[in-house]
């Protein structure tokens, strides 16, 4: 199986290092993780800096007033070029005496939005009734789109024509909770992952190992701090198994959460001058599987076709009736649910051992992982109680 080898040409955004880019590394000789801003060394090439002397960690950086400004105005320690970093990253070969690459969120919730598209909601519904089978999803699909149609961009959720259309399919035996979450009045938002538990770009994703039928979700996830205040994005795979949330919802949990199951980075990118949320409301989201048998997949996820926009998601994840104190990632769901055939005719789309996972957009750069059994992937170990050991260690509290 091939070790993931990335650059940081691979990775960066299209502008480079232009932007206010904040990710973390592992430093080993200081047995812990540090916040690193990625800028352009004297030697062209892009470094990362710690600044965890002045931002312990990326949340606390995300609640300041003008997080941009802040991490622009702080001086650190160089810890190499990325192109090192990144050559680190993968677990297989890695030297544990340097850095390496992680997520680039340490202490802020991870939530994620679901059902968020017309397109992806359809396959919601087609699991549904397809109770995770996916062998009986290609019949189901035709009989859904024959109900409901295949085009429901226009339809905005919690409006009377929304209402009037869930009346039509209540009468008709048709609606689904899925739909409900898609056209209704209320969004789904629910817990994607543990803080500090997601993976980064170059690492190891996971797939639980009795899942038939999966695949990624290519998002983009929104940096909001404890205020409500949406300071940034980065890019994100939802990995989700599609057999398991098919039999019941209730498995929501074990679809969604898993070692590994959630990748975010390569950094998070904070609103300036040269990106704001209009640039995330623009922006369009590409995957690309490439699979070691020569399969290969792509896509695409223009945020312009969400159904609700991203400040109304971030509304309803945290208000006077939700708080985060130490803020939340968002991610905001996907338009791309792959159908095409890889297993045999009808099957449709589910991941292999060893699947390159690539998730792009322009402004804030390649998310690259390695898709993997969830039990294979580098086990999490390092969590809330141990990053705050380790900054009182480093006298950083």
């Amino acid at each position: 199986m091939d070790r993931l080898t990335l650059r940081a040409a691979d990775i960066l955004p299209e502008d480079g290092c232009k932007g206010a880019l904040v990710g973390r590394i592992w430093r080993p000789d200081v047995s812990g993780p540090s916040v690193v801003a990625i800028r352009q060394g004297a030697d062209g090439a892009a470094h990362a800096i710690d600044i965890t002397a002045t931002h312990g960690t990326v949340a606390e950086l995300c609640e300041r007033e003008d997080p941009a400004s802040a991490l622009q105005g702080s001086e650190g320690e160089d810890c190499g070029s990325l192109d090192a970093i990144l050559a680190n990253t993968p677990l297989e070969g890695r030297d544990s005496a340097r850095p390496w690459l992680l997520a680039p969120f340490d202490l802020q919730a991870i939530k994620a939005a679901g059902v968020t598209f017309a397109t992806s909601m359809l396959e919601r519904v087609i699991e549904e009734r397809a109770r995770g089978d996916m062998l009986a999803a290609t019949a189901i699909r035709a009989e859904v789109k024959r109900l409901v149609g295949d085009d429901l961009r226009q339809l905005r959720p919690g409006s009377p024509e929304a209402a009037a259309l869930k009346a039509v399919l209540v009468a008709q035996g048709a609606w689904s909770q899925y739909l409900e979450v898609g056209i209704g009045p209320d969004a789904e938002i629910f817990t994607k992952a543990q803080p500090l538990s997601a993976v980064g770009c170059g690492a190891d994703a996971g797939l639980h190992p009795d899942s038939e039928w999966n695949n990624p979700e290519p998002e983009i996830a929104l940096a909001v701090s404890s205020r409500q205040a949406i300071v940034g994005a980065s890019l994100a795979n939802d990995v989700n198994l599609r057999d398991f949330e098919g039999r019941s919802a209730l498995l929501l949990g074990k679809a969604k959460d898993n070692n590994a199951s959630c990748t975010l980075g390569p950094f998070l990118r904070l609103f300036d001058a040269t990106f704001s949320l209009d640039t995330v409301r623009r922006t369009t989201v590409s995957l690309e599987v490439a699979g070691p048998e020569g399969f290969t997949l792509e896509g695409t996820s223009p945020l312009s076709e969400i159904s609700r926009d991203p400040a109304d998601l971030a509304e309803a994840m945290m208000g006077r009736f939700h708080r985060y104190p130490d803020g939340a990632v968002l991610l905001l769901g996907t338009m791309f649910a792959p159908v095409k055939d890889r297993l045999g005719p009808g099957l449709g789309f589910t991941h292999v051992d060893g699947d390159r996972v690539t998730i792009a957009s322009p402004e804030l750069g390649k998310l690259v992982n390695r898709m993997r059994p969830c039990d294979a992937c580098e086990p999490w170990t390092f969590g809330t109680g141990a990053l705050m050991r380790n900054l009182a260690q480093r006298g950083l509290l």
